[in-house]
């Protein structure tokens, strides 16, 4: 715990430092939620694939980030923490030129089925 899943979508892939921003995202988790630098694991998953209402896509890219905590943390502390993650967004993407790059951030709590294991 922390787990932060980072969906995004073409065309930034080119222009997205995924490294850096965990680091600086899984940095600044741990300052503001408390969480061990050991437990911070995010996943990137990646997509061509995008429609943004009724647009051509193709002037489009989407971010959602969403980060996972054990229940505990008060809204206060969830709701800095969503927009940290928003505005290290706009240190580690760089938008090509006409394109606009949707973001959002959440931050929620595990349900008390959470269970992990290291295989």
């Amino acid at each position: 715990m922390p787990q932060i899943t980072v969906d995004y979508s073409h065309p930034v892939d080119d222009t997205f430092d995924p490294e850096g921003f965990a680091r600086a995202l899984h940095e600044a988790t741990v300052e503001i939620a408390a969480a061990s630098p050991g437990g911070c694991k995010t996943l990137f998953r990646y997509s061509d694939h995008r429609a943004v209402g009724y647009e051509d896509p193709e002037g489009h890219a989407i971010f959602h980030v969403t980060i996972g905590l054990l229940a505990g943390r008060s809204d206060e502390t969830k709701a800095r923490l969503a927009q940290t993650a928003l505005d290290l967004l706009g240190k580690y993407v760089t938008p090509q030129d006409g394109v606009i790059v949707h973001a959002s951030a959440e931050v929620r709590d595990l349900d008390a089925s959470y269970r992990k294991s290291d295989l």
